[in-house]
């Protein structure tokens, strides 16, 4: 798998539609790689909020926002339920939500490493803590 993503903070769902061509650009981002991140902002939600997959899902988790189609870009909305779940949570359980996603991609045949999955939740966290602060929103960019 080889995918680029990139978490981003936007006034708006227009502002951030945006970035659908090209990315998010010069704005405040995180860069990751090599995972679904549609189906991980589910999983995050479900670890961190409860809730089940399917229920994220059939309520229309994540919300799109922008999409090119036929597997191209795509720009989604983290859900505010998410977000707050984010910005609360102590390190330790960040740490201890990071394990439990790196051991569900394994289960699915994905390797992630955990020190990996820690990080991009804990700098996830800190961009959301960054944007609600400001009254915005954190959206995902993937090509």
């Amino acid at each position: 798998m080889s995918i680029i993503v990139e978490f981003f903070v936007a006034p708006d769902d227009a502002s951030a539609a945006l970035a659908l061509q090209t990315g998010p650009g010069r704005i405040e981002s995180l860069t990751f790689g090599n995972f679904d991140p549609e189906e991980a902002v589910v999983e995050w939600e479900c670890l961190l909020a409860g809730g089940s997959f399917g229920e994220l899902v059939e309520a229309g988790e994540p919300r799109i926002v922008a999409d090119q189609g036929d597997g191209g870009c795509v720009v989604f909305a983290l859900s505010a339920r998410l977000s707050t779940a984010l910005a609360d949570a102590e390190r330790s359980q960040l740490r201890d939500i990071a394990v439990s996603w790196a051991a569900q991609r394994a289960e699915d045949g994905e390797a992630i490493d955990t020190e990996i999955a820690d990080g991009i939740l804990s700098d996830l966290a800190t961009l959301v803590g960054s944007a609600r602060r400001r009254s915005q929103g954190v959206y995902c960019w993937a090509a």
